[in-house]
Parts: structure tokens; C-alpha cells; sequence
């Protein structure tokens, strides 16, 4: 760890040690990108990181084209990444965009535009700035939408992005300290009008959370982990019963779903699912409607697949293609 005089030792060594509790061990000389949109969380990871890893840093922000303001937003990160030294890449979402689910296609070209290009630079860690206050209000949203444990669970603190390891090291920090890290710095952060547009449902809690002092972020935040601990015991369990009761045998599956808990029948069901078709996404509500007609004794179709019941088996094959009237 370097000593950097925009960011306090301490501070840096906290960062540093998230960073190689995710990665598994030191980087050594790899390179690390941070996701920079110029807002205080983002710019606080700048900071963080080059603090910790100096010249390995590659800093990388997204110009969505969605509001006038973000060519600018992103020639300043521009500017504070050269302050540092640190290489930038502005990285635009060109071609048509959704006149609905904007944020969520947003969402998803953002981080398919970066892992792009870790990918074609040999860069396999990328970091975001989500923190403690972003897992509370992702809670809440997941718990007014009725998720199960896999939702409620809440951000993952890393993710594949296929090839290229997404970290969130900052989920131990609060939005108050990385603000407090940009401001020691002496920088100023752009300000995103959509943070406070009640149109969205993040905006909703999270102004839930600042006029409900009980709803504390960190406890809140703390039971998002446990969920999240308790998520990967569930997933462990899910991979020995599908080694030990999946049959794969050309385009069909065989499953020995008798005397499973609820829980692991459909994660099972899920499983063979993928692995007739991967592309598909079954929504939680039809897949819930298919095993309630299992448990009657009754097949069905989801996905394009078939499932038929032979008790006490499974067994899910491609469907038909529908006949033409």
C-alpha cells in the first residue's frame, strides 16, 4: 500500500484488506479497474484504490447519453483520474435505447461495456462503489417485491461477469464516509438529478430510509449479509442433491424430486431447466404454478421445456414446437 496524501492510511488499509478478502490474496501486479461515474461513491473509490494500488489503477466510466450533462461528467472523471495518474477510458452506450426499463438497460450496458473492455485489456478485476446504504435500500426493494432468499440476499460482494470478476469492496462502508473521503480530497462530485426523482423506486426508499430513523442502513445492510451467507449454504446443498439425484442424458433430464424441501425442488427444477435451455428466464410466479402442479401428480411446460411426473421422478424434456392452425 502506497502513501497517498489525499486519502488517510487508515482509511486505505480498510480498503486494501476488503479488496484482498475478495480476491483471495494480494494483487501483485495485476491491474485493477473502479467503475467512475463522477458521483462522491464512485470518485471516493478513485481515490481508495489508487491510494492502495497506485499505477495498477485504470479507471473507467460510462457515458450512458441519457441526460446532457454526462459528456461533461465524464471529461471531469477524465481530469481527476490524470490528477492521479491514473489511465481513463470513457466507454459510451451508442445505439437505440428502451423507452421502458431504462435504468435496468442501463444497468446491464453499463456493465457489459466495461467487462468488455477489462476483457480486451487483460484486466480480470473490476470494482464498483456500492456501499452499505445501497444494500439497505436493495433490501427494502427486494422485500416490497416479494423476493425469496436468492433476491433478499441482496448485492453480491463479487460477480462473474464472464471472464472478468466484478468486486464490491465498499459494502462495509456507509455513503456518509465515502462522501467524507471525496471531500477530504478536496473534490467536488457531479450530481445526478435521477438520484431524487421520486418516479424511481430506489429514490422511494431511499427517502424511506432518511425520514425513518429505526430502518438503520447498517442493520438493514447486516441482514442482507446473513441472507446472503445463508444463500450460499442453500446454493451448496442444491449442487450435492443435483450430483446426487440429476440424471443428464441427451436433450432430457431426470430429476429425483421426492422428499426434497420446497426450496431445493425448485432450485432443482430450475437447474435442469437451464441446462435443456439455457437462455431462458422463467419468472418466479410460473415457476411456482409448475411445481404446485407437480406435487399434484400433473406435468407441465415452462420455458419451451416439458416436465412429466413419474413418481418419484422428473422428467423434463424439450417440448414440441406447437402445430401451425
Amino acid at each position: 500500500m502506497r502513501s497517498d496524501p489525499l486519502v488517510a492510511v487508515e482509511a486505505a488499509a480498510t480498503f486494501t484488506a476488503a479488496v484482498t478478502a475478495l480476491t483471495g490474496g494480494p494483487l501483485g501486479d495485476a491491474p485493477f479497474a473502479v467503475a467512475v461515474s463522477g458521483g462522491p461513491d464512485s470518485l471516493a473509490l478513485l481515490l481508495l484504490a489508487h491510494a492502495a494500488f497506485g499505477h495498477r489503477v485504470r479507471a473507467l466510466t460510462v457515458d450512458h447519453r441519457l441526460r446532457p450533462d454526462s459528456a461533461a461528467e465524464a471529461t471531469d472523471v477524465a481530469a481527476y483520474a490524470a490528477r492521479l495518474g491514473v489511465p481513463h477510458a470513457t466507454l459510451a452506450w451508442d445505439g437505440p435505447h428502451p423507452a421502458t426499463n431504462r435504468q435496468a438497460a442501463a444497468r446491464a450496458a453499463r456493465y457489459r461495456l466495461m467487462a468488455d473492455w477489462c476483457a480486451a485489456n487483460g484486466v480480470r478485476w473490476l470494482a464498483s462503489a456500492h456501499h452499505r446504504d445501497d444494500a439497505a435500500e436493495t433490501l427494502l426493494l427486494r422485500l416490497a417485491r416479494g423476493s425469496g432468499s436468492s433476491g433478499l440476499a441482496g448485492i453480491r460482494a463479487r460477480r462473474d461477469l464472464g471472464g472478468v470478476t466484478l468486486l464490491r469492496p465498499l459494502l462495509g462502508w456507509s455513503k456518509a464516509d465515502l462522501a467524507a473521503v471525496v471531500a477530504a480530497a478536496g473534490w467536488r462530485a457531479a450530481d445526478d438529478p435521477s438520484n431524487r426523482d421520486a418516479a424511481f423506486d430506489r429514490t422511494r426508499a431511499r427517502a424511506l430510509l432518511a425520514a425513518t430513523p429505526w430502518l438503520d442502513p447498517a442493520r438493514l445492510a447486516a441482514s442482507a449479509a446473513h441472507l446472503a451467507d445463508a444463500e450460499a449454504a442453500l446454493a451448496w446443498v442444491a449442487d450435492r442433491a443435483w450430483a446426487s439425484r440429476a440424471e443428464v442424458a441427451g436433450d432430457a433430464v431426470r430429476l429425483d424430486a421426492g422428499d426434497l424441501p420446497h426450496d431445493l425442488s425448485r432450485r432443482l427444477l430450475l437447474r435442469g431447466i437451464a441446462t435443456l435451455a439455457p437462455d431462458a428466464t422463467p419468472r418466479g410466479p410460473t415457476v411456482e404454478r409448475l411445481l404446485a402442479r407437480l406435487a399434484e401428480g400433473r406435468g407441465g411446460t415452462l420455458a419451451g421445456i416439458a416436465v412429466r411426473v413419474s413418481p418419484p421422478s422428473w422428467r423434463l424434456s424439450r417440448a414440441a414446437p406447437r402445430r401451425k392452425p
